[in-house]
C-alpha cells in the first residue's frame, strides 16, 4: 500500500479533530489570506538576487538551473538542464517527445535570438492518405500516431547550446539522469495532473484505438498515479538523457534511439521513416517586438506559433487608456476580451507554418491595430468578429521556464508535448511520450494551416520578452493554449498600466477567453463558437461579473486555476543588473536566485 506526504499529514490531522467538526466546509472556505506588511495581501514578495536568477514550474528543476549557473554555466546551459529535469518532474506538461520556442537575450550583442524547435508531419503522407485514415472523420484524434510529429526539442537544444553554450552537454543532463535513476518526490499539482491524465487516456481509450501498455508502465505501474510525497523513478529517461548527452543531436535523431522510435512508430501505423528524424532541424528566427506604453514593448516569435496575437493584441489595446478603469472593472476586461477575439480571429485565418503560407506582416502594424480597435462596441460584445484584411509582406499542456544568468544572457523557454502528456504513445524503453501537435491541423485543403507533407502545424506555446526604454527588461511566459497570449497582455497591462511587481502580475486574478473560430476549422462555414465564454478567476469583483454578462458576454466563475496557465518570469534592472524572478501559485514552481 502506498501512503503519500500529504496523505498521512491528512490523516494525522482529521484523527486530531473532533467528529462534529469534521463535517464543515473546506478550509479554504473558512478562512481568507492574511495580511502583508507592503504589496497586495493576494501575493507574496518576488524574489531579488545579483548573480543569477531561474523561475520554473518546478523547486527542484530551479535548483538544478542555479547549480549550472554556479558551476559556471551561462543562462542557455542551465535553460537546458532545468527543461530536461521538468521532462522527467513534470511529464504532465512537457518533455523530449515534444517541441520547444525560445528567446534568447545575448548581452555581447546586445540582441534577442529566438529558436523555433517546432516538428513536421511525415514526408511520405499526403492529405489525401490522411484523409483515408481517418475514415471519415472531421479532426485529427488527440491520441495515437496520426497526431504525432517530428519531436524537436532535442535538437533545439543542441542549436541553442552550439550558438551560446558553455559546458559540456552530458554535464548540463546528469542532474537529470541522476533524479531519473534515484527518484525524486511528486509535488502537489503535477501528482493532480497525473491522475487527471490516467483518466483521460482511459477514457480515450474507449473512444480510440491505441496502445497505452509503455506509458502505462512508465507512469502508472499499477494501475494509479503517483501521489504527491511519493518517490518517482524513471530509469529508461535517465538511460535515453545519458545516450544524448554522450551522443549528441544525432543520438536522438540518426542514431539507435532514432531507430527505436521509428519501428515502434511503424508499428503503430505512422508514415514517419528514419529519414524525417535524419532530415529535421529546428530554425532561427527574429523576434517582433511593438510597442505598448511608458516605454514598455512586448516581443514574440513569428508564426507558426501564436505569439503575434499577443502583439496584435497590444495594438490594439494601445488605442485606449485603460488606467482611467480599475483594474477588475468590467470596462477593462470587456476590452481585453474583445481584442483576444480580434487578434484570434486573425490567428484562425492566417495563423501557420511559414514555410506554406506567408506572414502578413501587417498585421502588426498599428494602422491595423487601430482598425481592428474600432471594431470594439464599448457598451457590448460584439457577436462575432471575421478576420480582418492585412497585406501579405515579408516571408493548450505547457511548461515554461526562464534563466537569467551574471553576465545579463536572458532565456525565455517554453516547452510541451501539447495536450495533457501528449498522444499516448511512449517507444520502447526510452521513458518519454510522443507529442500530439499535429492534432492542430486543419484538413481543409485550402487552409493556410492544412496538413501537408513535411510541415509544422500551427502552434500555442509561445515565449515572451519585454523591454523597457529599449533596454532588455524581463523575460516571461504563461502556459496553457490560447491563454498564453491573453495571459501575456494581462501580465503586461498589470505592469505597465497598474504599477504590479512582477510577483504580483502573476498572482493578480486573470480571464480566459475561449472560443471563436480555430485553425483547425474550414475556411468557410460558421463558427462553431463565435461568442465563446469568458472565463474568471474569484478574484474579479462579482458586479464586475454581473457588468459583463449585461453587456453580452458569456461568463463563467472558474476556480480551480487550472485554465488559467502557469506564469514565470525574470526582470533586470538595466541600472544596476539586480534581478527580480516570480513564479505564482497555480503551479508548484519556485523562483530562486543567488
Amino acid at each position: 500500500m502506498r501512503v503519500s506526504i500529504t496523505a498521512a499529514i491528512s490523516a494525522v490531522a482529521l484523527a486530531a479533530t473532533p467528529a462534529a467538526a469534521q463535517e464543515v466546509k473546506p478550509i479554504e472556505e473558512q478562512i481568507g489570506a492574511g495580511g502583508r506588511p507592503v504589496g497586495a495581501n493576494w501575493s507574496r514578495s518576488p524574489v531579488i538576487a545579483q548573480h543569477g536568477m531561474a523561475a520554473t514550474a518546478h523547486p527542484l528543476a530551479t535548483q538544478i538551473a542555479l547549480d549550472i549557473l554556479k558551476d559556471g554555466g551561462n543562462a542557455v546551459d542551465a535553460a537546458i538542464a532545468a527543461n530536461a529535469a521538468l521532462g522527467l518532474m513534470e511529464p504532465t506538461g512537457n518533455g523530449i517527445g515534444g517541441d520547444l520556442y525560445a528567446i534568447i537575450y545575448d548581452p555581447k550583442t546586445d540582441r534577442l535570438h529566438g529558436i523555433n524547435g517546432s516538428g513536421r508531419s511525415p514526408k511520405g503522407q499526403t492529405l489525401d492518405q490522411l484523409l483515408e485514415k481517418l475514415d471519415g472523420a472531421e479532426a485529427l484524434p488527440p491520441v495515437g500516431h496520426l497526431p504525432v510529429t517530428i519531436p524537436g526539442t532535442v535538437d533545439a537544444w543542441f542549436a541553442m547550446h552550439k550558438r551560446f553554450g558553455k559546458m559540456p552537454m552530458d554535464g548540463i543532463l546528469a542532474p537529470t539522469v541522476r533524479y531519473g535513476r534515484e527518484g525524486h518526490p511528486i509535488a502537489p499539482v503535477i501528482a493532480m495532473y497525473l491522475d487527471r491524465s490516467l483518466q483521460a487516456y482511459t477514457r480515450r481509450q474507449e473512444t480510440y484505438d491505441f496502445s497505452f501498455d509503455n506509458a502505462r508502465a512508465t507512469w502508472f505501474a499499477d494501475g494509479t498515479a503517483p501521489e504527491a510525497g511519493e518517490i518517482f523513478k524513471n530509469p529508461d529517461l535517465a538511460n535515453t538523457l545519458e545516450k544524448i548527452g554522450q551522443g549528441g543531436r544525432d543520438a536522438f535523431y540518426t542514431g539507435d534511439l532514432a531507430g527505436v522510435m521509428v519501428d515502434y512508430l511503424q508499428q503503430q501505423g505512422s508514415a514517419f521513416t528514419l529519414e524525417d528524424f535524419s532530415d529535421h532541424s529546428s530554425e532561427w528566427v527574429e523576434p517582433a517586438c511593438v510597442g505598448y506604453r511608458d516605454g514598455f514593448e512586448l516581443c514574440e516569435l513569428p508564426p507558426n506559433g501564436q505569439g503575434f496575437a499577443a502583439l496584435q493584441m497590444v495594438n490594439i489595446l494601445k488605442n485606449v487608456d485603460l488606467r482611467q478603469w480599475e483594474r477588475g472593472s468590467a470596462e477593462v476586461i470587456h476590452y481585453i476580451t474583445e481584442a483576444k477575439r480580434l487578434a484570434h480571429a486573425d490567428v484562425a485565418r492566417f495563423y501557420a507554418d511559414t514555410d506554406f503560407f506567408p506572414v502578413p506582416m501587417d498585421l502588426l502594424s498599428e494602422e491595423y491595430g487601430r482598425k481592428r480597435f474600432a471594431l470594439i462596441d464599448p457598451a457590448k460584445a460584439t457577436p462575432e468578429f471575421g478576420p480582418g484584411e492585412p497585406k501579405l509582406e515579408g516571408p493548450g499542456d505547457t511548461t515554461y521556464l526562464t534563466v537569467a544568468d551574471k553576465d545579463g544572457m536572458m532565456v525565455s523557454l517554453i516547452q510541451s508535448n501539447y495536450r495533457g502528456m501528449g498522444g499516448g504513445l511512449v517507444p520502447d524503453g526510452l521513458g518519454f511520450m510522443f507529442q500530439d501537435r499535429g492534432e492542430l491541423f486543419s484538413l481543409d485543403a485550402d487552409h493556410p494551416n492544412a496538413y501537408a507533407p513535411g510541415k509544422r502545424p500551427f502552434h500555442t506555446i509561445i515565449p515572451a520578452f519585454v523591454k523597457k526604454d529599449g533596454k532588455p527588461y524581463m523575460t516571461l511566459g504563461l502556459m496553457g493554449g490560447g491563454m498564453q497570449p491573453q495571459g501575456h497582455v494581462q501580465v503586461l497591462i498589470n505592469i505597465a498600466d497598474y504599477g504590479m511587481n512582477v510577483q504580483e502580475a502573476g498572482d493578480a486574478a486573470r480571464i480566459n477567453h475561449d472560443g471563436g473560430r480555430q485553425p483547425t476549422e474550414a475556411l468557410t462555414g460558421p463558427s462553431a463558437d463565435p461568442l465563446g465564454t469568458l472565463n474568471v478567476e474569484p478574484g474579479i469583483p462579482a458586479s464586475t461579473v454581473e457588468a459583463l454578462r449585461d453587456m453580452g458576454h458569456n461568463v463563467r466563475v472558474v476556480d480551480n486555476g487550472i485554465m488559467f496557465g502557469g506564469y514565470q518570469a525574470i526582470a533586470r534592472d538595466p541600472d544596476t543588473g539586480v534581478y527580480t524572478g516570480a513564479t505564482e501559485m497555480r503551479k508548484d514552481g519556485q523562483a530562486s536566485g543567488y
